[in-house]
């Protein structure tokens, strides 16, 4: 099955973001197809994000190949999630993370403001 091509301009991965993602699949033993990108309901912009590692390719997924890091985005998330730039960021004090820049606000979200770093609401 040929996977449809997801684009640089519907996602990007910083340097950081992609050598972590590179040094957890490197500590995954199980065989794994990538780095599924996933959106849930809730959160700041109406919808919350989240990562993990998946072993099948849907139907309707896109896949973007970056520096040997496969990520997958399902058609339902892509909508979501489109020109976003997933960062990787470490502070030194124990709070590393992964973070979603640019979200695109939902209409009826239930928080009053947003950073772009896809973090709290405050």
């Amino acid at each position: 099955m040929t996977q449809a091509v997801l684009t640089e301009s519907e996602l990007t991965l910083t340097t950081p973001a992609q050598g972590k993602m590179a040094e957890l699949l490197g500590q995954v033993e199980e065989t794994i197809q990538g780095v599924r990108v996933f959106a849930t309901p809730g959160g700041c912009s109406g919808v919350s994000f989240g990562m993990t590692f998946t072993d099948q390719l849907n139907d309707d997924d896109r896949v973007r190949e970056i520096e040997g890091v496969r990520v997958i985005v399902d058609a339902g998330t892509l909508e979501y999630i489109r020109g976003v730039e997933i960062d990787f960021v470490d502070s030194g004090d124990g709070d590393a993370r992964f973070v979603f820049n640019n979200l695109q606000p939902v209409s009826g979200s239930g928080c009053g403001t947003c950073g772009s770093q896809g973090g709290g609401c405050s």
